[in-house]
Order: structure tokens, then sequence, then C-alpha cells
């Protein structure tokens, strides 16, 4: 008897405080090789329409359609955990380490200025979307 009320306090405490160690860890090494890919891409195409002469405004939403229309049509079903936030400070410190020289960013305060200017941008001109809900 006294087994009894051991397990079923046991089961209840678990029930209560379950482990946060079974919980999905965002972190997960495939998305970050997803997020890695998608910058990588939009790093190259902004990057290029800059080099081609494209205003930023232009360069930017080009960028942001040509990889929206990747994850969008992408069968990749670790998509669906990636966060906005993540995504966009990652593609900033991509674009400024390949070429936010050439139009004025560098470093921490570059890197901060274009995610905040993606983001905008981004709102504007994808409004339902978003990179993490698919």
């Amino acid at each position: 008897m006294i087994k009894f009320f051991l397990v079923l306090i046991f089961l209840i405490v678990n029930l209560l405080n379950p482990a946060m160690g079974l919980a999905f860890e965002a972190s997960d090494p495939s998305v970050s090789l997803l997020q890695n890919r998608i910058s990588n891409n939009f790093s190259r195409i902004y990057c290029k329409a800059i080099q081609n002469g494209f205003s930023k405004d232009e360069a930017m939403k080009s960028a942001i359609v040509k990889t929206e229309n990747i994850i969008s049509f992408s069968y990749n079903p670790q998509k669906k955990w990636i966060e906005k936030d993540d995504l966009a400070n990652q593609i900033s410190l991509k674009v400024v380490n390949d070429c936010g020289w050439s139009f004025g960013l560098i470093g921490e305060e570059g890197v901060n200025y274009f995610k905040s200017y993606f983001l905008e941008i981004y709102e504007k001109t994808t409004p339902d979307k978003n990179f993490s809900n698919r």
C-alpha cells in the first residue's frame, strides 16, 4: 500500500512539473542549417542587386521576394521552426559582412540598422506572410 502511494505521489509530481529536457529545442542543427542557407541566399541576392545599381529599397524588396519564393516552395519541414527575429539577425550579419561596407554599414551598429530596416521592409513587402509560418 505504501508503494502505491509513493508511485502515485511520484506520478503527480511528474505531471505537475514535467521535465524540461523533453521539449523540442528550436536550436535544432537542421533549423540552423536551413537558416544559414536562407541568409546566404538572401545576402547573395541583395549584394548582387546593390552591385548592379539597384537602390537599397529595390534590392531589399527583390531579395525578400526571391527568398520568400524559395522558402514557400521548399519541402523542408524545419522551416516552421524558424524564428523571424533570429533569421533577420542572421541575414543582417551576413549582408553587413558580405557587402555592408559598400553602403556604409559596418560592425554591430550596421547589423542593428540593417536588421530593423529588413524587418520594416519585410512587413511592408509581405504583410500576409511570415518566414516561420508555412
